[in-house]
Order: structure tokens, then C-alpha cells, then sequence
């Protein structure tokens, strides 16, 4: 220790703190490293901000969103730019091979209209128009086809993920926020539904009431809310003693304005996040009505009855199952890799 007059001076511990009491300007320390305060390196975000940053930065949830914006704005334009409706039936056309105009005289290439043997009807048959996809036994066109039920199976999946997301914000916010003899009435109300099978009561249901897209929408979501529901109650009750709740309830808050404007709006993370996988889900559950003869009735179409009526012709022309069938899969695939991007990108677990 020195003094400020650069006197070296030693003390013992009662004397350097009489000392220090006395003259408490006295003295300096030496040999003391530069200590700077705690800086905040990071620009302050939001939750939803950072979530969109990781969001941008995950790779796959990149090449799932662009896969299904691809994939959507073809099952748009497909249809107007084919020249066929979907139901159009041309005599003599029945089970033509994939052909694309532009590479129909590249012999070594499929699309070509020949088989592997070099057969070519178009070319035998004098068949001016090309068939990207080919035709089925009935001569529609299968392109056409093929992307009107691709939107068919897209609107089905919205539709009951948006249905899912109603009923189980609904049920479980009710459940979870009130709790005690409500929560548990509700909850013994939900195990009763759930032991039975969905699959079961999905085919009941569109036996009893006819195949139709509102009938099958409707069927997957008699069971489809449960999950929704059950997240949603865990929130509530992990969220709804926290202070700034208790504090809103001081203040005069109604039930209504508790559940709506403070406790809902900090559960949206997961609600999104389950909501994601709700809609492949919801899009292979219709693939699966529909490939068990359940499904859209004829002569609308479904990627899964596409892939039924092509079960039937895979012998003979297995382009026509194969064809919906990728599709299919690369519109479920598409959805998961988003909706992983999604549950790492509100997970602050998964946060890189």
C-alpha cells in the first residue's frame, strides 16, 4: 500500500483500517488490473424476433419453406396451364406413358412417350398432345390431375390444423385456467374420447355420413383437438400464477381479458409449433381414407386416391402411382422440415 505521496508504508490490519477511517483519501491500491463493467454485447430482441432469426438460420427449414411455396404455386398453375380439366375424359387416350414435348426426340431420356422397349404411341397412334404425367385408364390427364389433388390435400390439412387450433385453444385454455372440478371433469372427458382409436372413429364417421371433403375435414377433427387441448392446459397452469397475472387479477381484470390479453398471447410459441405438424398429419390422414377407398369420391381427386387408382395399374404402368406418390411424400417431408425449423426456432432449449 502507498500513500498519495508515493511513501511506501506497511501496516498491519487494525492499523491500515484506522488508518483508512481516518484519512480515507489518503491511500490507493497498486497493481490493480483494469476492470471494465459488464457490457451488453447483443442488441436487445424480442422473442419473436429471435425466432425469426434462428428461424433464417436453420438450412432445412429454409429448403421446406421453398419446397412447399414450389409446390403450392404449381398445384396453381398446373391445372390453368395443362390445357385438361381434371375430369376430362378423351376415348383413345387411355394409359398414354409420361411424354414432355421438348425432349419427346431425346431417346436415352424418360418423358419421351416410348417405353423401355422403344415403343412410342404417340408416335403409332398419331396422339398430337403431350402428356406430362401421362393419362390413367380413363384417359384423364394425370398432371392435371395430380396438382388439382394437391391442392385438395393442402386445403384439407389447413383446414383441420385451423380446426384443431380452435377447438383445443378453446377446451384446453378453459380447462387449464379455471382448473379444480372443471379441470378435472374436462380432462376425464378428453380420456374417454382418446381411448378409443381415431382411426375408428374417423372411418365410422365417413361411413355414416358419406365421403366428401367436408365429411373427412370433420372426422379428423373429432379427435384431432386433443393434443392442441393438452398443451394449451399445461400453459395455463404453469402461467397462470405467475405475477404478472396475480397482479392483472389485482388490478380488476375479468377472466376474459386474463385468458385473452396476458396468459394466451405467451403460449403462441407451442400453439405454433403443433399446429405445424398438425397439418402433414392432417395431410396424411386424408392420403389414408382416401387409399382405403374413404376418401374424395370420384371424379374429384386426392393425392391418396391417386395413389389407390394407381395401386391398381402398377404391373402395367407404375407411373401412375409412382407420380402421386412423390408428390405425396415431398409435400409431407416439405411441412416437417419447416415445422422443425419452427419448434427449434421457439424452443429456447434448441437456440443455438
Amino acid at each position: 500500500m502507498i500513500n498519495k505521496d508515493n511513501n511506501l508504508e506497511t501496516f498491519n490490519n487494525a492499523d491500515l483500517n484506522q488508518q483508512l477511517q481516518t484519512h480515507p483519501g489518503s491511500f490507493v491500491l497498486t497493481d490493480r488490473e483494469e476492470i471494465f463493467e459488464e457490457k451488453i454485447e447483443r442488441e436487445s430482441k424480442t422473442f419473436w424476433q429471435d425466432a425469426w432469426i434462428q428461424l433464417k438460420s436453420n438450412r432445412g427449414a429454409y429448403v421446406g419453406l421453398i419446397g412447399l411455396i414450389l409446390i403450392i404455386l404449381i398445384s396453381i398453375i398446373g391445372p390453368l396451364i395443362s390445357g385438361h380439366s381434371y375430369r376430362q375424359q378423351i376415348k383413345g387416350h387411355e394409359n398414354l406413358p409420361p411424354r414432355i414435348e421438348v425432349i419427346k426426340d431425346v431417346k436415352f431420356l424418360p418423358f419421351t412417350g416410348a417405353d423401355k422397349d422403344g415403343y412410342n404411341r404417340y408416335e403409332s397412334e398419331n396422339i398430337k398432345e403431350s402428356y406430362w404425367f401421362g393419362t390413367d385408364r380413363l384417359g384423364r390427364d394425370i398432371f392435371t390431375r395430380v396438382w388439382k389433388g394437391t391442392q385438395v390435400s393442402i386445403l384439407i390439412g389447413l383446414i383441420a390444423a385451423l380446426l384443431d387450433v380452435l377447438i383445443g385453444i378453446t377446451y384446453g385454455s378453459i380447462s387449464g385456467f379455471f382448473g379444480g372440478w372443471v379441470d378435472t371433469l374436462m380432462q376425464r372427458i378428453i380420456e374417454v374420447i382418446a381411448s378409443i382409436p381415431n382411426l375408428i372413429i374417423m372411418i365410422l364417421f365417413v361411413i355414416i355420413f358419406d365421403a366428401s371433403m367436408l365429411t373427412i375435414i370433420l372426422a379428423m377433427s373429432l379427435t384431432g383437438w386433443i393434443g392442441m387441448s393438452r398443451i394449451v392446459r399445461g400453459q395455463f397452469l404453469k402461467l397462470k400464477n405467475q405475477e404478472f397475472v396475480l397482479a392483472s387479477r389485482t388490478l380488476g381484470a375479468s377472466n376474459k381479458s386474463l385468458i385473452f390479453k396476458h396468459i394466451l398471447p405467451n403460449t403462441l410459441g407451442p400453439i405454433i409449433v403443433t399446429a405445424m405438424f398438425s397439418i402433414p398429419s392432417a395431410i396424411f390422414f386424408e392420403a389414408f381414407l382416401s387409399f382405403i377407398g374413404l376418401g374424395i369420391p370420384a371424379p374429384q381427386a386426392s393425392l391418396g386416391s391417386l395413389v389407390n387408382d394407381g395401386r391398381k395399374m402398377i404391373m402395367i404402368n407404375p407411373y401412375q402411382m409412382f407420380i402421386p406418390a412423390t408428390i405425396l411424400s415431398l409435400l409431407i417431408l416439405c411441412f416437417y422440415l419447416f415445422g422443425d425449423g419452427v419448434r427449434d426456432a421457439f424452443d429456447p432449449k434448441m437456440r443455438k
